[in-house]
């Protein structure tokens, strides 16, 4: 009898480790064979598909970080991965390890990122209510937690370590996750207003006790441990904690204190503190806790005062959360199997998991608030957002998995759980909670009114610094000479709020009870966080003596009109000056900025509280700001007739005050017996896509129309009227002024359409003429809708006498 052969064997078993790089398909090698090209493809593929299903949950309202625990589900076993070609071609077990490795080493730059945003001063600020409810939080569900583990123990976890498998669950059940519920507050405006402050300071103590907890479930979940052996390694833990906190943070101070403002971090500091969160990460483990825990701890004691923290984030927050987090969750997928949940028994176990997960976060959260006297909507809204869990309960479950404390069946039961608890949070929240917007009345909602000398507040709203030239010009010819008729300026920059860690910190820096606010303090250089954006609105404030407030809204651009709109109510504006949704190229052909953008001006003009100008804008006055002594600009108003041409023209009756600028009125009259629209069917287009027949300018309109044209005549200033008989005619006469500085006219006018299949059809029927690239390339555009009562009939902000809500610039 031949004797095995113990190499054979052991090669039979384990296969052979792969090598790193192929000699090319030249040489017959398969890429796939070889860790650093499959690598590659493991993450293209990864990264492609986790944004794919982010995009189709989009409408849903739902964190990235649901597409990506349903993207690991489905390219694991329990999807894509039955098929066992797929699974051996693209996760071959063979490649596992080196997944799994890259993987943690981006999550402990991830958890390094999630210390970066908790501020422990937070914690000890938090308040007896927020502390209530953290504490109930964590030991209610904890119990039903413990209580669920003797279930399972009994059924389909039988064998396991009775003490580890008890707090594993118990911290399963009880963990909120920080980070995936701050994205979710920011996403529905809520981050800074009680609700949200609650809820953050509450997922703060919580996310510090989970941790703890975990790093005891950790010290005795290992093989065989005697209880000495687990004492020693909470004790090591322990002192690693007194050590970072006492020898690694000065360091951290230190250099954080030669990070100025406005000056480039050095390399040599992020080169160190990185390095620092690997040997921290390296230390921890050693001690037996995780090595997630040293990263964790170094992100939590960076000071958080300055440039520093903020650039460490910038510095890795793309690379980690885009390319390395994702193959975290596909790492957790491929060890997850629905298909292990089969038969009666499972599925009950199933329904009880989430059933005790959610009843004991919800319930518990909502007693303790009621009891705290939080109005019972603002409770039940508080329940399901602490019942948040997402990628720190992955961490819990992955890391009970690797020590054998849950089995295939126990672990795909709690990941499910913590998929659906977090799928639920946005679309429930959304549902019990809506904070109502009041606010008081207020006058002066257009730039039309018959006391010419009271103060005009405007909203001027732009996302890029290519259009602040233009703005600034435009703001400029709108101030007049009056003294009497002041011009109050709010400039607010939109930024969408993107899946970043460092726009959590940036909403806290721009946003104050939900809403984007005017910060007149003039401290935020020394924090690294001024928008360099406003300053141009700044320093044009200063030198022309006009009120100049920036403000920065951050928000998802499916609603960030509802921050334009309630600012501008709370704000007072008589108008909301609104970005076009293209901006024109070097060839004067005008390109689009996405369907988003478009989406965004329709919803402010179906809810803005005020007047609406839409600006085009083809360079007024050049690439720079003209200073006021130099203005020279030809504007052409065009009139006519209707609501929001009157608007027009009482802007540009403002306008003519200054003296650099030569306005012209032309007004547009029909022949005899006609009307201009010339027998065509006059269609608006509403915010919402419905298209609606206008009637035509009744003789009370008309009887307007004449009023304010003769007040314009009396102010000496240069007019026209024009003739038109066909709509060829209104053609040729705006052609003539293709080359004007600047033209007004109002949104909808009776006329007949001068263009048809316009993406710009929320211009109107001249408005969109008038954007148009065959148009002009160098006269820009304001196009106006005047407030009209009568159709504001769904304002984002319900008005109330008795409320008092005075604006934060003097009157």
């Amino acid at each position: 009898m031949a004797t095995p052969n113990p190499q054979a064997a052991a090669a039979a078993v384990c296969p052979p480790p792969m090598k790193a790089t192929s000699n090319g398909a030249f040489h017959h090698e398969n890429p796939l064979d070889y860790s650093l090209p499959l690598l590659i493809v493991q993450i293209c593929i990864v990264v492609c598909f986790t944004r794919l299903l982010a995009f189709i949950c989009r409408p849903l309202r739902q964190p990235r970080v649901i597409a990506e625990i349903i993207g690991g589900l489905l390219l694991g076993p329990s999807a894509f991965g039955r098929n066992q070609k797929f699974l051996d071609t693209i996760f071959p077990k063979k490649s596992l390890t080196v997944l799994d490795t890259i993987a943690n080493v981006g999550l402990l730059f991830f958890l390094f990122l999630v210390g970066l945003e908790l501020d422990v001063r937070s914690i000890r600020r938090t308040g007896p209510k927020a502390l209530a409810i953290a504490v109930c939080g964590i030991t209610f569900p904890f119990t039903l937690g413990v209580g669920t583990s003797f279930v399972l123990r009994a059924t389909i976890s039988k064998g396991v370590q009775p003490l580890a498998f008890i707090v594993f669950m118990g911290v399963a059940l009880s963990i909120t996750a920080f980070p995936v519920l701050a994205r979710i507050l920011a996403e529905l405006k809520l981050l800074t207003t009680d609700v949200g402050s609650i809820a953050m300071s509450a997922a703060a103590v919580n996310d510090v006790a989970a941790w703890i907890l975990l790093a005891l479930a950790i010290a005795i979940s290992g093989e065989n441990t005697s209880p000495l052996i687990s004492v020693w390694v909470m004790l090591c833990g322990a002192t690693f904690i007194v050590f970072a906190v006492y020898a690694i943070r000065p360091l951290l101070v230190i250099m954080a204190k030669r990070s100025l403002s406005g000056e480039p971090v050095k390399e040599t500091y992020i080169c160190f503190t990185l390095t620092l969160v690997l040997a921290c990460s390296f230390l921890t483990d050693t001690i037996g806790i995780h090595a997630l825990f040293g990263a964790f701890v170094v992100g939590i004691i960076v000071p958080k005062d300055g440039p520093f923290a903020g650039v460490l984030i910038e510095k890795i927050e793309d690379l980690v959360s885009g390319i390395f987090l994702p193959l975290y969750f596909v790492s957790s997928g491929l060890k997850t199997n629905v298909a292990t949940i089969s038969g009666g028994t499972s599925w009950a176990l199933l329904a009880l998991v989430i059933f005790n997960a959610c009843f004991g976060k919800i319930v518990g959260t909502i007693v303790v608030a009621v009891s705290c006297k939080v109005p019972f909507r603002e409770s039940l809204a508080l329940g399901f957002l602490m019942n948040t869990k997402g990628l720190v309960e992955l961490i819990v479950l992955n890391i009970g998995k690797d020590r054998k404390v849950l089995n295939d069946q126990a672990f795909a039961i709690c990941v499910l759980m913590a998929l659906f608890t977090t799928f639920i949070t946005t679309p429930i929240v959304m549902a019990v909670y809506k904070p109502a917007r009041r606010g008081a009345p207020y006058k002066y909602k257009t730039i039309q009114r018959k006391d010419l000398d009271t103060e005009l507040r405007m909203l001027a709203c732009f996302h890029s610094t290519r259009s602040i030239p233009t703005l600034l010009n435009l703001i400029e010819s709108s101030r007049g000479t009056k003294k009497s008729g002041k011009l109050c300026i709010y400039a607010m920059h939109l930024m969408e709020l993107s899946e970043r860690s460092s726009a959590i910190t940036m909403v806290h820096k721009a946003r104050r009870n939900g809403l984007p606010f005017w910060n007149n303090k003039p401290d935020n250089d020394r924090n690294g966080n001024n928008d360099h954006m406003i300053i141009a609105f700044q320093a044009y404030g200063k030198l022309n003596k006009v009120n100049v407030r920036p403000m920065t809204a951050i928000s998802d651009l499916t609603n960030i009109h509802e921050d334009i709109c309630t600012s501008s109510h709370q704000k007072r504006a008589a108008m909301i000056i609104l970005p076009f949704h293209k901006h024109q190229l070097v060839d004067g052909s005008m390109e689009s900025l996405g369907g988003s953008f478009r989406h965004m001006n329709e919803l402010v003009l179906s809810h803005a509280p005020c007047s609406v100008g839409i600006l085009v804008d083809r360079g007024l006055g050049g690439a720079s700001q003209v200073q006021a002594s130099d203005v020279a600009y030809n504007i052409v108003v065009l009139f006519f007739g209707g609501r929001d041409c009157r608007e027009a023209l009482s802007y540009g009756m403002r306008m003519a005050q200054h003296p650099g600028i030569s306005l012209t009125a032309v007004k547009f009259v029909a022949a005899s017996g006609k009307s201009l629209a010339f027998g065509a069917k006059l269609v608006a287009v509403s915010a919402d896509k419905q298209q609606k027949v206008v009637t035509e300018i009744d003789e009370s309109e008309k009887r307007l129309d004449e009023e304010l044209w003769n007040e314009f005549l009396g102010k000496s200033i240069k007019f026209e009227e024009r003739l038109v008989e066909s709509r060829n005619d209104i053609e040729v006469a705006l052609r003539e002024m293709s080359k004007s500085s600047l033209i007004l006219v109002g949104r909808m006018p009776s006329v007949a359409p001068l263009v048809y299949n316009s993406d710009s059809a929320q211009l109107g029927p001249v408005g969109s003429f008038l954007a148009s690239s065959e148009f002009s390339t160098t006269a820009s555009v304001v196009v106006i809708q005047q407030y009209n009562p009568a159709a504001d009939v769904h304002p984002l902000v319900m008005e109330e006498i008795e409320h008092s809500d005075e604006p934060d610039t003097p009157i």
